[in-house]
């Protein structure tokens, strides 16, 4: 399931698109169905993931500042450049705002980077998230829509802080056999997660996506590609090797928009929700398919299955 995940996604919002009705049970539920995904990372991280933060510092500020400086400012840009109405702007700023997603990681693995240091960027951005995603919204997007700092502040801990945490008491609990074998659900149950939400998100803003003149896909796929690029040339300007230049590209670009759909959701327009949905749908075919690109290039054999670096 999680090998083919943007094929699920992909399913997940013509089925929303088509059959709306199918979906509508879980919109009160996507707060609870992200904590679920967070939930799972903290299952899957260890202290020496933490331990990156002390070994290269200097690299991990380095991924988590173009995190938060390089999205943000261009989701803010091409706002501008597509004219987007002021629903649809918060949503694409919120996606900007928010940490890295943990399938960044998974990129990073295929496309032969350096897990290690996505892994640990992946950490300290989301950590940071309750007080820079509402902070960054309030400075970028408080000219569209009233941000309450503090709402945003308390449904950030609650949805990602806390499940996390909770993760991370339970594998300790659990210890390292039965951890395993929970962990290795896990990754089904976030693909299932993610589907539904963004199969609602599709389906309940389907009438206003076709209004919008389809530009708020122009400038989901600006965005992340954007992102990639300059995350790429980011980590050249700091003088990385190839295996950390993949791990900052793919870890700037792919965002944590299922916590930027649950934010939008429950502060803001449900339009705004679209713009995330999007870019989990988009993000999910650009990753692999620059991740397959690399990891082809360094195999030299383009026949080989990445399902083998996987293994």
């Amino acid at each position: 399931m999680s090998r083919y995940f943007a094929i699920w996604i992909f399913l997940a919002a013509v089925l929303g698109w088509y059959g709306p009705s199918l979906f509508t049970w879980v919109g009160p539920w996507i707060p609870l169905l992200l904590g679920v995904i967070m939930f799972g990372m903290g299952m899957t991280l260890r202290l020496k993931d933490f331990r990156e933060l002390l070994i290269r510092p200097w690299q991990v500020l380095a991924g988590v500042l173009a995190q938060y400086t390089l999205m943000p400012l261009l989701a803010v840009a091409v706002v501008f450049l597509f004219d987007l109405p002021a629903e649809l702007a918060v949503g694409v700023i919120l996606v900007g705002t928010c940490p890295g997603g943990t399938a960044s990681n998974v990129m990073t693995l295929l496309a032969r980077g350096d897990v290690a240091l996505s892994v640990a960027i992946t950490s300290a951005s989301t950590l940071l998230a309750p007080v820079l995603t509402p902070l960054l919204t309030y400075l970028l997007a408080g000219t569209y829509v009233d941000v309450a700092i503090g709402s945003l502040f308390l449904s950030i801990v609650k949805i990602v802080i806390l499940p996390i945490g909770l993760g991370l008491v339970v594998h300790r609990l659990l210890g390292g056999a039965r951890a395993a074998l929970l962990t290795r659900f896990l990754p089904l149950v976030s693909v299932i997660a993610i589907a539904l939400i963004v199969a609602f998100v599709i389906g309940a803003n389907a009438d206003a996506i076709r209004s919008s003149s389809w530009s708020v896909f122009g400038a989901v796929i600006a965005h992340n590609l954007a992102g990639l690029a300059l995350g790429y040339l980011a980590a050249i300007a700091l003088g990385m090797p190839l295996a950390k230049r993949k791990a900052v590209c793919l870890e700037v670009g792919m965002q944590n928009s299922g916590l930027a759909v649950a934010l939008a959701g429950l502060h803001f327009n449900p339009l705004a929700a679209v713009p995330g949905a999007l870019f989990s749908l988009w993000h999910n075919l650009s990753g692999p398919l620059l991740a397959t690109y690399w990891s082809w290039k360094e195999s030299g054999d383009p026949d080989r299955p990445l399902v083998d670096e996987v293994a």
